[in-house]
């Protein structure tokens, strides 16, 4: 299928054929008939992509502060590849569109085949040819309402969300500044309240639009057109309250709307405009300044969103989805008309020089549609539903026979910016490898895979993936509820496995994990436990030496706080955050200490999300986890101290080891390595290596088992408030 994308390092736009996404379960999957360019939001999203380096810096301080900050944790060299790969990335364009379901996911029972819907959401509701959207992103469209229109409902909602922030009553007088297509819905919603808006722009053909549609009077803002009707249109008194519907870097929207609001009024943020508020002029007024969330609320709440729970009606009335549906109705009953909002209207096959044409200022336009075929072949079938393929029976820990001489060839299940950073670079290039196929749920992502990564395939379907009898080996680098599955199958499927870590999430998929083991008879399974193949902290281990009496290890992961919507906070689908990154610091003192744990004690402040894990081992040794999100940010994340038979093993953040005796520094590493290197390249080396030669895999299954059961034990420790026996655990 055909997707709209930009390369936000080079801007380079592009009509990319992509695979089609897969129709999840909780969404539908949609044919696009229209979708609609955000002459606003887009253009500018566009037109950053056409800056320097220094450009994007000074258009995103946010992004820049994340930048500092992962240097400080990751290094230099690991930073720059991560951002470089996610700039030199195709990303996607739209976020509003009308169209038809195609197919209808698990769980969802308020739509069909064949109906219409109207779609939101930057990235399911895309210039693409199909879509998958999840139930709280669309609506139903209403009899008699045109495809085209109905497009319209995403900026409709985002239109009438800024409206419900300021409150409008019968027989007020509203501003509105910046009359581009949100200004426009803006004004012709306060209308149709009852409400007699001016309007403000530079532009007086929107102006003249703005007044056909119904507003009392509109100017340009250094004119004193707009300061007059305001005058007569309220007594003198001023506004009742101000939208500011514009976008650019001048100050003035917000000096206008204090100087025109009346006293207590209120001020609404719809765009993206300079808020530098003069402190005088609003103090004296105590104007009420409101900001406007896009759609409403439930926007960036992924469990509103992505995995469709509502809101109850009770508590919020007016949800993204109920303003959505909202906007239609209001479109179906002639209250709102956005026909001659229309300025032109293009094949999708036109998309990039329209985009271009925007830009360059040859097409001055409000709203601009595509218009996709009625008629579509897809080039690529949705995934149906999965049958677990037959597999040959074998000896466990044999390896699955391949062609001698020719490269391993690997899938990934997977291209997020982890695969992306941290392992694929380490893949391209190397000698006697080959990146056969991607699989993503999305297209654009295993597109951009493919491009950047030299992949033969993309596709949105596992199946052909693991009914390929080339494909040697699968890498599972998806999320956590779906890791255990994934393995799952893919084992049955004969192949060799890399999953990132947690292996599992439950004790339930774990034995799930170890039934396909036992039925399949394949144990070709690596778990992503990198810190043990660290060149640093192996030969730290090396020198250190072996022990004769128990050790005693102290682990100090300061790993900070999450930003809010950050998909590891969903602990109700993706499980704690301890259950899907604690493998990592358990399986590193396992191997340090050469033993796995025999039991687990977890302790926890109340509602704090800081953990003290305990873990016991045969010997007697004891390695102390302490997992903190209160640190500072700028300390070390990891460090690590080993202590035994008179010797200390001292680990700072993978860029500095030594080992001490009772008399005197017996080693240190010699020099800063360039980079932190955390063993990823190690790791991968030695997975490949087992593949290609059949031999065991880089650590025992026995071992990969107990540190992940130690992981799971946690949570019911910290539920009994006692030591669990890991033999009880698994």
């Amino acid at each position: 299928m055909k997707q709209v994308v930009q390369n936000y390092k080079s801007g380079e736009l592009a009509l990319l054929d992509v695979p089609v996404p897969g129709c999840k379960p909780g969404g539908v999957l949609v044919r696009t008939a229209y979708s609609l360019i955000s002459t606003g939001t887009e253009l500018m999203k566009v037109s950053e992509a056409g800056m320097s380096m220094v450009g994007k810096a000074r258009s995103r301080p946010d992004q820049v502060a994340k930048v500092v900050q992962s240097v400080a944790t990751n290094g230099v060299p690991a930073t720059y590849r991560k951002v470089m790969g996610k700039l030199d990335s195709y990303t996607p364009l739209g976020y509003s569109l009308c169209g038809v379901v195609e197919e209808v996911g698990a769980g969802i029972d308020d739509v069909k085949v064949g109906d219409l819907v109207a779609c939101a959401g930057n990235e399911h509701a895309l210039h693409a040819e199909l879509n998958w959207v999840p139930k709280n992103l669309y609506a139903p469209v209403p009899d008699g309402l045109a495809p085209r229109h109905a497009a319209f409902g995403t900026v409709g909602a985002i239109a009438l969300q800024g409206v419900r922030q300021g409150a409008p009553q019968l027989g007020e007088t509203a501003l509105v500044i910046g009359l581009g297509l949100i200004g426009q819905l803006v004004a012709q919603l306060l209308t149709a309240s009852g409400v007699r808006v001016v309007g403000v722009d530079p532009d007086p053909a929107r102006r003249a639009l703005a007044e056909r549609l119904g507003a009392v009077a509109c100017g340009d803002p250094d004119s004193a057109v707009v300061e007059t009707s305001v005058a007569e249109l309220t007594g003198g008194h001023g506004v009742d309250q101000v939208y500011l519907a514009a976008g650019g870097s001048s100050n003035q929207p917000v000096e206008l709307a204090a100087r025109l609001c009346r006293d207590r009024g209120r001020v609404v943020d719809i765009g993206k405009c300079r808020l530098d508020l003069p402190w005088n002029a609003y103090y004296e007024k105590e104007l009420d300044v409101r900001f406007s969330r896009s759609y409403g609320p439930g926007r960036y709440d992924p469990e509103y969103e992505l995995e469709g729970r509502d809101y109850p009606i009770g508590y919020v009335r007016w949800t993204e989805r109920r303003n959505l549906a909202c906007f239609l109705d209001l479109l179906a009953r002639g209250a709102v008309d956005v026909e001659p909002l229309v300025s032109h209207v293009a094949g999708f096959d036109e998309a990039v020089e329209t985009y271009r044409s925007l830009q360059g200022g040859e097409l001055k336009a409000v709203a601009v549609l595509f218009r996709y075929a009625e008629e579509g072949v897809r080039e690529e079938p949705a995934a149906p539903e999965v049958v677990v393929p037959e597999v040959r029976r074998g000896a466990v820990g044999s390896a699955p026979a391949r062609v001698s001489g020719r490269p391993v060839r690997l899938a990934f299940v997977g291209a997020g910016n982890y695969a992306s950073s941290m392992l694929l670079p380490h893949l391209v290039g190397r000698e006697g490898v080959e990146l056969s196929t991607v699989v993503t749920t999305t297209a654009l992502s295993a597109a951009n895979a493919q491009r950047k990564f030299g992949f033969g395939r993309a596709t949105t379907d596992l199946d052909a993936v693991l009914d390929d009898p080339s494909v040697d080996a699968v890498f599972v680098v998806t999320r956590h509820s779906s890791h255990a599955d994934l393995t799952r199958r893919a084992l049955l499927a004969g192949k060799a496995v890399f999953v990132e870590k947690p292996l599992a999430l439950t004790e339930d998929e774990l034995a799930g994990v170890l039934a396909a083991v036992e039925k399949s008879g394949n144990d070709r399974l690596q778990v992503g436990f990198n810190r043990r193949f660290s060149p640093l902290l192996r030969e730290a281990k090396e020198r250190f030496g072996a022990r004769t009496g128990p050790a005693s290890l102290r682990y100090l992961v300061n790993a900070g706080r999450l930003d809010h919507g950050s998909w590891y906070l969903r602990q109700g689908s993706e499980g704690s955050r301890f259950a899907g990154e604690g493998g990592h610091f358990v399986d590193t003192a396992s191997w340090l200490l050469d033993a796995d744990p025999v039991s687990v004690y977890a302790v926890a402040p109340p509602g704090n999300e800081d953990l003290q894990v305990v873990l016991g081992y045969p010997d007697g040794s004891t390695a102390t986890v302490s997992y903190v999100t209160s640190g500072a940010p700028g300390f070390p994340k990891e460090t690590l101290d080993l202590l035994a038979d008179g010797r200390v093993l001292r680990l700072d953040d993978f860029v500095r080891a030594g080992v001490y005796d009772g008399r005197r520094r017996a080693w240190v590493s010699s020099r800063l390595p360039k980079a932190r290197d955390k063993g990823q390249n190690a790791e991968l080396a030695a997975f490949v290596r087992a593949v290609r030669t059949g031999g065991p895999m880089p650590v025992p299954l026995e071992s990969l088992v107990a540190t992940t059961a130690a992981t799971l034990a946690v949570q019911r420790g910290l539920a009994a408030g006692a030591p669990v026996s890991l033999a009880a655990a698994r």
